[in-house]
């Protein structure tokens, strides 16, 4: 079941959500998640009329998905990019692939046009997920990110809604 996060998921999320930031580059960011920050989030993307959707099964979360505008100004309006985040234990069991339907169709109905993924190189299994799903690669920012010591490219795929 997919339906919009609230505060009781935030033990949730930050439990597989912060062993990705510790011990892997899916992310960048090596600053943890805190429930104070998660609340903020997802209070934000709500006010912002963006979608911060979780996936569940048998009361348990198994990943999220959210969205927010690519870059600030308006000229991006209509462009926005995505997290889409589960642990290893959920993924090639579809759920990332709903929840990306779920915020896609959110998106579209508030009028974005294109969604963003920025994905790390060495997340081959991302960038495979997200060509599954009918994005293309548009762009690699070479180094730019810096974890564990080392550089890091960014691949910029992208879909039109």
């Amino acid at each position: 079941m997919l339906r919009p996060a609230t505060d009781r998921d935030i033990p949730a999320l930050l439990a597989f959500w912060n062993p990705l930031i510790r011990e892997t580059s899916i992310t960048f960011s090596s600053e943890e998640k805190t429930a104070d920050g998660l609340a903020r989030m997802i209070a934000g993307r709500r006010a912002a009329g963006r979608a911060f959707l979780v996936a569940e099964a048998a009361g348990a979360v198994l990943g999220l998905a959210s969205y927010d505008q690519f870059r600030p100004g308006i000229g991006y309006a209509h462009c926005m990019e995505h997290t889409v985040i589960l642990p290893p234990a959920a993924r090639r069991r579809g759920i990332g692939g709903a929840l990306m339907a779920a915020i896609e169709d959110h998106a579209r109905a508030g009028g974005a046009h294109g969604m963003i993924a920025a994905v790390c190189a060495e997340n081959l299994a991302g960038i495979g997920f997200h060509r599954a799903i009918g994005y293309r690669q548009v762009g690699l920012v070479a180094q730019a990110g810096r974890k564990f010591g080392r550089w890091l490219d960014l691949v910029l795929m992208h879909r039109f809604l």
